[in-house]
């Protein structure tokens, strides 16, 4: 081994030491005016960020540290499941999503640019068109598949609200990876290669120390048969989570299912339609406030549109709860379906907001039904007529007739909530819990390789369209959501994983008998141990640094003061602990301190 070598190795298994006055840690008692998350407070109040503009952050010392190590761990992990980093422009012409259409898709969150010769650039909200582009650059044989490339770069889109701090921002930071097949199945597929990030997912949110969920979610048309999130659980979550408690299914509102419900056209009609007159009122709350009648007694109909040569007409019908979901409605139809425009669904003959099942025998159309909007003798709807609802509707007697012609599908058609039954264990129901997304890997399939023009010629020299696969982790979202996960009345309390520090040491009249220069002995044997150690080397009185030192959220603390020291010990102290410190010998502290954080961090 030669000298450089060792020092090298040297340097790269010895922590960090830094003197609190010899960084930037700007503590505050003061939240931000506009901060409603936890989160949010405590990263301003701990001197982690600051706000530059909306949606815009500095990311202060201690945050760049988080924020690097919760890079490096996602780069270990990567790189062990074959991935391979590079590093894409944050510009991006506007000409590449001439296929895509995505300059349409996200509308005003995308940031336009025009340069001094009148050429359109975006700042990158995610790259699928810059390294399709490269791959029909790059990719010229089946013998270069599987391919998978990332990178961990900073991301625009331009919120019209950016809030809660790093959790939604205009600017942030993200590792987004792609994944280039020619098969789905056998070790060089799309399959193989999901299943392999699935993995170092999960390995990379148990090493950052998080409480996490993977729940199944809902791709959309361009993800294929599957799609997962993954959730930092945290009661201010802004997703909801439903999960089984019974079987272990989890899923987003979009994707769960919902079990067997137990549902029959025989209802005999209870009374006569009578119409009546409900002005200006398209919406179920107030029709329902106005007949004096729950919501849940009313039907919700939905008109919707197929994406197909010849578009169909599609009424998806709901109770007046209850929520349409549009990919269970596309399941349900068998192609990709949307919110039908209101003005062309107008020209049709619907009246938006005053829809009823009805339509059905007026328009060639699809009819949806799910089976809680069945079960009733007698229903309140719209009367196909503008400012008036019915009451009175009956399914067998007004609308028999296309039931028996087979004209009307009774499926899944809604978004799933706590109490429904699980469609993975009889007799379970499912449960409502809140979590951040942090993650979400997906097939994208071929929509960006067929819009791009991206093929490669086969073993048997046939053109094929690539297979891909994409997997984001938002970087600066997990920072966020791991303070949102972990904080208490005081402060922070960081995973030591993703600390900025391991050990803080609060130094007490760090001028009196050498005690400052032994604390910096002490952070430098920790260092030596591979620990990262922040020394509170300020001439202040003790109060206010333990306040700070539990606002900052340091895993262990340890202080040195003349009179621990007189007494041939440090105070210990897990940041974990409500309690007060324990005294201990300088040797039994220090050696606890190793013994805690590397407890913390796992295997």
């Amino acid at each position: 081994m030669t000298l450089d070598t060792e020092h090298a190795l040297s340097v790269r298994l010895r922590g960090d030491v830094h003197r609190w006055s010899q960084t930037l840690i700007p503590t505050t008692r003061e939240a931000p005016a506009d901060a409603e998350m936890p989160s949010h407070v405590f990263m301003t109040r701990a001197g982690y960020i600051r706000r530059v503009g909306a949606g815009i952050y500095n990311y202060l010392p201690l945050a760049w540290r988080s924020l690097r190590k919760i890079s490096q761990i996602v780069r270990e992990e990567m790189d062990a499941a074959g991935a391979s980093e590079m590093l894409m422009p944050t510009l991006e012409p506007i000409e590449l999503y001439k296929g895509t259409k995505r300059d349409v898709d996200y509308g005003d969150l995308l940031f336009r640019l025009e340069d001094r010769h009148g050429r359109i650039a975006a700042l990158g909200p995610t790259h699928e068109e810059v390294i399709t582009d490269l791959m029909c650059q790059s990719l010229t044989s089946y013998k270069q598949f599987p391919l998978n490339l990332y990178q961990i770069q900073t991301k625009f889109r331009d919120e019209f609200r950016p809030r809660a701090g790093l959790l939604r921002c205009r600017e942030f930071i993200m590792k987004d990876a792609y994944s280039f097949h020619l098969e789905l199945e056998g070790e060089s597929g799309l399959n193989a290669t999901y299943d392999k990030m699935y993995r170092a997912y999960t390995n990379i949110f148990t090493r950052c120390g998080l409480d996490f969920s993977a729940v199944e979610a809902e791709a959309g048309p361009i993800g294929g048969s599957a799609s997962h999130e993954f959730m930092v659980n945290c009661a201010n979550g802004e997703d909801t989570i439903l999960v089984c408690p019974e079987s272990g299914y989890a899923a987003n509102v979009e994707k769960a299912e919902i079990g067997e419900r137990a549902w029959s056209w025989e209802h005999g009609a209870v009374s006569e339609i009578a119409k009546v007159h409900t002005p200006g009122m398209p919406g179920i709350d107030g029709v329902a406030e106005h007949l004096g009648i729950e919501p849940r007694a009313m039907l919700k109909s939905i008109v919707m549109r197929t994406h197909e040569e010849q578009p169909r007409w599609v009424i998806a019908v709901v109770r007046g709860d209850h929520d349409v979901n549009e990919a269970k409605v596309r399941d349900a139809v068998g192609c990709a379906v949307e919110l039908a425009p209101e003005k062309d669904a107008e020209q049709a003959g619907f009246v938006i907001g005053y829809v009823s099942p009805r339509m059905i025998d007026s328009l060639d159309l699809v009819l949806v039904v799910d089976p809680d909007a069945i079960g009733a003798g007698a229903w309140a709807t719209g009367a196909d007529e503008r400012d008036h609802h019915i009451t009175g509707f009956n399914w067998t007697r007004d609308l028999g007739g296309a039931i028996a012609a087979g004209k009307v599908t009774v499926a899944d058609a809604r978004n799933a909530q706590a109490g429904d039954p699980s469609p993975r264990a009889p007799g379970a129901s499912l449960e409502a819990r809140r979590g951040i997304e942090v993650g979400h890997i997906f097939k994208l399939g071929t929509k960006y390789s067929e819009a791009m023009g991206l093929g490669v010629l086969d073993r048997d020299q046939k053109k094929r369209s690539v297979i891909m696969g994409c997997y984001g982790i938002g970087v600066s979202r997990t920072l966020a959501s791991c303070v949102e996960m972990a904080h208490d009345d005081r402060g922070i309390r960081m995973p030591a994983a993703i600390a900025p520090y391991h050990v803080h040491i609060v130094v007490i009249k760090p001028h009196e008998d050498g005690t400052l220069g032994r604390a910096l002995e002490f952070a430098g044997d920790l260092a030596r141990r591979g620990l990262d150690v922040i020394v509170d080397d300020r001439d202040e009185r003790p109060g206010p640094k333990f306040k700070d030192a539990d606002l900052v959220g340091i895993p262990v603390r340890l202080t040195v003061s003349p009179k621990s020291l007189g007494e041939g010990g440090l105070e210990f102290k897990l940041r974990s602990d409500d309690g007060k410190g324990e005294l201990m010998p300088v040797a039994e502290a220090l050696a606890a301190a190793e013994t805690a954080v590397v407890s913390m961090m796992g295997p």
